[in-house]
């Protein structure tokens, strides 16, 4: 039985681990796209080379199931047939041995169109020149939230403030590029590689294929960040396919430049609020209309669309609110799953809002956010109670200690006007539900685990759940090693094989502690009552949702998640006010995610989650040109945070035991993103006394400030 067990040897760390693009497979072909080179359009004629002995094309021809990609809904083709919807849409796979040979071939297809006129932003999708895209009108999905009575909220308001905001999209720039091979073995079509969610790619292949004889593996992963969610689908239905064919391994391993222009990214997103506030300055209406640009197909936008609209008014308590949400149809990549799933450009939106809002009518930010928090006794947005203690105000007493906040607001507020560097300080407040959206881990994904002591009293542990480098395989170990008291060196996870493990969900959703390891906590104490030294023991367990957790998915109604973490963020910066320049030159956390399975673990995942969003609201611009692909398709010209550019970051964590979740615990992985790009935005704003409503908030962007100040 293949095992992991990371005590003493950590491969990743010391180089020694294989990915997929490191492992060897005798007799291997290589495999390539061919691509669409145009955004939209019907495809007129094809002319494809005469191709020597050993080498193979692939199209929707030899499908012999359905080609498509079963993401949510049936309407991604897994090659194109009659019509591509954006710049990089796979058309054919090409295979052989010499990957030289193969690309030379790939330049001798092509592929003539009847071109349509594309629509990459949101308002150009609005328009639908040449007619939608996507069904009658370019909505992919669509739904109004209503809280309180609006109508009756805007007649008791004194004051009405409108204003936009904006978000852009965000690559993953994961450590390991997206990568598979695909062999048979068994009277199966197997496929390892990097993915995060090892059922998806074995639901996948069966539909594309027609039958069930599948099995997919996930390797050692190199990074995911939601990127290895879908996408590993799109790689694995046309590879699923010439395995099945040939009876021969192939391997797809993507360039860096290659996975930059055509994998999916984060949405862009945008939100306009229009709020109302009594004579004592309490807000006690909101309307806001939510837009995020899917790209070419669904994939998981209606997900990250539901997170978004039930998440709209944050940690706040809003009395009477309208949420409009709607996910548009465009030529471009289609988007997808990216850590926090629609939090991020929620709690930008939100925050900065809220920011303005206090500004314009003379409070400060903070101390305005903070009469609004809900409380325990609140009703959350979506009309549920509050399950468990809120412990915000805690929070924020905590967050002051470690930054001095508000004795540095007063500071940097009276910095001199002639200065040549100012420093700026900016806080968010945020949260993040745990787990899928309303009840879907109950009637959609309906979890499993196994645990299986062996003769040896060897303990494994089955579960679909993947380590993409957050700890997870030392996290699952330590949860059953707890409960069976047992040394932590008698405990293994088993590599997520479709063939050995059961469905226990996929690894998004920050839901792998909370409902995977409260599986594994029930089942490894049920495993310690019955243990008997020298016995094989099975046990199973089975995700039930508990008895407060309601939810009405028609309307919207109830508990949006089984429960939520928080999370608090200060950013602090100097900015030269001659080039507009800005360096991080603090960075602090305090977050509630119930009580930590290992403090070292969500270190790293508080560091790694705030320096990633840190990026995002500062340097990770990409940006379409007038052909519908990316000006930024390499690292050079795509810009993360490197060491360099981020300080040590201080983080603490509030114990508030959630009774659901092994140990205490909840999700945090996601909610670590959620809050810095918003804190980082609001410093910039303090230091240089000019508002910014969307992101990132480039040096660029910074300068043209401050030059319009001077101007003015």
């Amino acid at each position: 039985m293949d095992a992991v067990n990371t005590q003493f040897k950590w491969q990743e760390a010391t180089g020694e681990a294989k990915y997929i693009a490191d492992r060897r497979y005798e007799g291997v072909l290589e495999g390539r796209f061919y691509r669409s080179s145009c955004p939209r359009g019907i495809i007129k004629s094809v002319e494809i080379p005469s191709l020597p002995t050993g080498y193979h094309l692939f199209g929707a021809d030899d499908v012999p199931g359905q080609n498509t990609l079963p993401i949510v809904e049936i309407d991604w083709p897994a090659f194109a047939e009659k019509e591509v919807r954006y710049v990089g849409q796979t058309i054919f796979l090409l295979v052989g041995p010499d990957p030289k040979i193969v690309e030379q071939l790939l330049q001798k297809i092509n592929v003539e169109y009847t071109p349509q006129t594309p629509a990459y932003t949101i308002p150009q999708s609005k328009y639908a020149i040449d007619g939608p895209i996507h069904g009658h009108d370019n909505l992919f999905d669509s739904h109004v939230l209503n809280k309180g009575d609006i109508v009756d909220g805007f007649s008791k308001a004194v004051t009405i403030i409108e204003e936009s905001c904006d978000t852009g999209y965000q690559e993953h720039i994961y450590l390991e590029t997206q990568g598979v091979v695909g062999y048979p073995e068994g009277g199966k079509v197997v496929i390892e590689g990097s993915m995060q969610c090892p059922w998806y790619v074995h639901h996948c292949m069966a539909v594309v294929l027609g039958h069930d004889k599948v099995r997919a593996i996930q390797c050692t992963t190199g990074g995911a960040f939601g990127g290895k969610e879908d996408y590993p689908d799109v790689l694995a239905g046309p590879l699923a396919v010439a395995v099945e064919k040939l009876q021969k391994p192939i391997r797809i391993i993507l360039e860096r430049s290659e996975d930059i222009a055509f994998t999916s990214k984060r949405h862009p997103a945008s939100f306009q609020y229009r709020t109302g506030l009594d004579a004592n300055g309490k807000i006690v209406a909101m309307d806001i209309n939510i837009d995020i640009n899917c790209g070419a197909y669904l994939s998981l936008s209606g997900i990250v669309l539901q997170r978004s609209i039930t998440t709209a008014t944050n940690v706040y308590d809003i009395p009477n609110v309208r949420v409009n949400g709607r996910a548009w149809a465009t030529n471009t990549v289609p988007t997808g799953a990216f850590r926090g799933f629609g939090s991020p450009q929620t709690c930008f939106g939100i925050e900065t809002h809220l920011n303005h809002v206090a500004k314009k009518i003379g409070h400060d930010p903070a101390q305005f956010k903070q009469r609004h928090f809900l409380t325990t006794d609140s009703t959350s947005l979506t009309g549920g109670a509050i399950f468990g203690d809120l412990v915000l105000d805690k929070m924020m007493t905590r967050i002051e200690e470690l930054s001095s906040y508000r004795r540095k607001v007063d500071q940097y507020s009276h910095h001199a006007k002639n200065s040549e560097k100012c420093k700026g300080i900016g806080m968010a407040v945020f949260q993040h539900g745990c787990g899928f959206a309303g009840d879907l881990e109950d009637v959609l994904v309906n979890a499993k685990v196994t645990i299986i002591k062996q003769s040896n009293n060897q303990v494994h542990i089955l579960a679909s759940n993947t380590d993409m480098g957050q700890g997870l395989s030392l996290t699952f170990r330590k949860i059953v090693a707890e409960n069976l008291q047992c040394p932590i060196s008698m405990v293994f996870l088993d590599t997520p094989d479709t063939e050995k493990v059961p469905d226990s969900g996929p690894t998004v959703a920050s839901r792998s502690i909370v409902i995977v390891g409260y599986l594994l906590e029930k089942a490894a104490k049920k495993l310690r009552a019955a243990w008997a030294d020298s016995e094989h023991i099975e046990i199973n367990e089975t995700y039930r949702k508990p008895d407060y957790h309601i939810w009405d998915q028609q309307n919207y109604q109830g508990n949006a998640y089984q429960v939520v973490s928080y999370g608090v963020n200060v950013v602090e910066v100097e900015v030269d006010m001659v080039t507009g320049q800005t360096e991080i030159i603090a960075a602090y956390g305090v977050f509630d995610i119930g009580k930590a399975i290992d403090e070292q673990v969500f270190k790293g995942q508080i560091d790694g989650g705030m320096v990633q969003a840190l990026g995002y609201g500062s340097c990770e611009k990409m940006e379409l040109t007038d052909e519908g692909i990316f000006a930024q398709r390499t690292m050079a010209d795509y810009v993360i945070p490197t060491a360099l550019d981020v300080p040590t970051i201080e983080s603490d964590l509030v114990d508030n035991p959630y009774p659901y979740g092994p140990s205490g615990a909840k999700g945090g992985g996601e909610l670590t993103h959620n809050g810095a790009a918003a804190a980082y935005a609001a410093a910039v704003e303090h230091a240089i006394n000019r508002p910014f409503s969307s992101i990132p908030v480039t040096d660029e962007k910074v300068f043209a400030a401050l030059k319009g100040a001077e101007q003015q």
